[in-house]
C-alpha cells in the first residue's frame, strides 16, 4: 500500500514537473536565495548554546547551556537596550505605520494625474537616496550651525547640536525613517485602492456621500485586508531595528538612547568578539519578533478574520 501511495505521489510531482517546469524555473533562483542565505545559517545559532571557539569550530567548542541568556539578562545593558528599542519601534509605528496608508489617501483623491505622478515620484525619491548619505544629511542640518538650527535661531531660539542630546535622537530617527520611506511605503496601499470596483464609489454617490463618507466607507474598506498584513508583518519585526541607520548616527553622548539591540550585537559580535553571547542575543530578540508575529496573526484572525496564514 505504501508503495503505491509513494508512486502515485511521485507520478503526480513528475506530471506537475512536466507541465509547469517553466515556472519551476523561475522561481528557483528565490529559492535557493532563501535555502542559502536564511536557512542554511540558521545552523551557526546553536552557538548561542557554546563557548564558541574559531580554532575548534562549532562542534568542537564546549556546551555551556543558557549560560549566554543569563548573562544577557543580568547584564546592566539589558533593560536599557530593551527599553530603548521598544521606543524607537513603537513610535515608528504609531506616527510610522499610519503615513503611509494617509499619504496615499490623499493621492488616491488627486483628480490631477500629472500631479498625483509629481507627488509620487518626489515621495519616492528619498527611497533610493543611499542610507549613508540621508545620515549624512541629517547630521550636517541638525548641527548647531546646521539648517535645521539656523532656522529656529531666526525665533530667538538657543541652537545646540541635537545628536548630541538623547532626549532629540528618537525624534530625529523617526521623522527622518517617515521622510525617507513614506512615498515607497504608499505604492502597496495604492495598488491596493486601484482594485477597488469604480461601481461603489458611484453606488455611494447616488447615497449621497461626499469624498470623505467614500474614503471611510468604500476606499478604507477595500485597502483593510492589506493594512492588516502589513500592520502584522510591522509587529512581528518589532524588535528589529536596523542597525545601520543607528551606527551611523549615534555617539557615546546619546548612547542611553540610541543604542539597541541590533546595535548592541554589533558591538559583542565583532567589536568585541563575543560571538556566542551576540548570538545568544539575536536569538533572543528573533524568538520574541516570531511569538509576537504569531500573537498579531491570531489576533487579527480573530478581529478582522483574515492574516498571514
Amino acid at each position: 500500500m505504501r508503495v503505491q501511495v509513494r508512486e502515485t505521489l511521485r507520478s503526480k510531482i513528475r506530471k506537475d514537473w512536466l507541465k509547469n517546469y517553466s515556472l519551476y524555473l523561475i522561481v528557483s533562483p528565490v529559492l535557493l536565495y532563501y535555502i542559502i542565505f536564511h536557512y542554511v545559517p540558521i545552523y551557526g545559532a546553536i552557538i548561542a548554546f557554546k563557548d564558541y571557539v574559531p580554532t575548534k569550530g562549532i562542534w568542537g567548542s564546549p556546551w555551556v547551556g543558557f549560560k549566554h541568556f543569563q548573562d544577557f539578562f543580568d547584564s546592566y545593558y539589558f533593560w536599557r537596550i530593551l527599553k530603548n528599542t521598544l521606543v524607537i519601534s513603537l513610535t515608528s509605528l504609531i506616527f510610522g505605520f499610519p503615513a503611509p496608508i494617509l499619504l496615499a489617501l490623499l493621492i488616491n483623491e488627486v483628480k490631477s494625474r500629472f500631479f498625483s505622478r509629481f507627488v509620487q515620484t518626489v515621495t519616492y525619491m528619498p527611497h533610493f537616496i543611499s542610507l549613508v548619505v540621508v545620515c549624512g544629511l541629517i547630521i550636517d542640518f541638525t548641527r548647531d550651525t546646521g539648517l535645521i538650527n539656523t532656522i529656529i535661531g531666526l525665533f530667538g531660539v538657543d541652537t545646540e547640536t541635537m545628536l548630541n542630546k538623547p532626549g532629540y535622537f528618537v525624534p530625529i530617527y523617526v521623522s527622518s525613517e517617515i521622510w525617507q520611506e513614506i512615498g515607497w511605503g504608499s505604492i502597496i496601499y495604492l495598488a491596493a485602492m486601484g482594485s477597488i470596483d469604480p461601481q461603489q464609489y458611484e453606488a455611494a454617490t447616488i447615497d449621497g456621500a461626499g469624498r470623505w463618507k467614500q474614503t471611510l466607507h468604500v476606499t478604507l474598506p477595500g485597502v483593510a485586508s492589506t493594512i492588516m498584513i502589513l500592520l502584522i508583518l510591522k509587529i512581528g519585526g518589532i524588535l528589529s531595528v536596523g542597525y545601520e541607520k543607528i551606527i551611523l548616527l549615534y555617539n557615546p553622548a546619546i548612547y542611553e538612547s540610541a543604542d539597541v539591540i541590533s546595535t548592541f550585537v554589533f558591538r559583542k559580535g565583532l567589536q568585541e568578539f563575543g560571538w556566542s553571547f551576540s548570538s545568544a542575543v539575536g536569538l533572543f530578540n528573533s524568538t520574541i519578533n516570531f511569538l509576537l508575529l504569531i500573537g498579531a496573526n491570531r489576533l487579527s484572525k480573530k478581529i478582522n478574520q483574515s492574516g498571514l496564514w
